[in-house]
């Protein structure tokens, strides 16, 4: 039999879903307003589900390395280029 702590949760309280992304509560709740981070109610309470914080983080790395990568094909940033053009 496994001990309760070993269990990996399914589900998160929006307190710590905002704690495992590292972000407050109140911006939890704008990213599950805007539908970036899935959420579901049961009964009174909302829950994040960790594969929708996984998926979450998945886009935001990606987005990140596309951005990167194009930053890096560019030399300074558009308002540095203009004072040398």
């Amino acid at each position: 039999m496994t001990a309760p702590d070993s269990v990996d949760k399914l589900l998160y309280t929006p307190r710590q879903a905002a704690e495992a992304l590292g972000v407050s509560r109140s911006t939890l709740y704008v990213l599950m307003a805007a539908g970036d981070v899935p959420s579901v109610r049961i009964g009174a309470c909302r829950r994040v589900p960790a594969e929708g914080l996984r998926r979450y983080v998945a886009r935001l790395t990606t987005s990140s390395k596309v951005r990167d990568d194009h930053a890096h094909r560019q030399v300074g940033r558009p308002s540095q280029r203009r004072l040398w053009e």
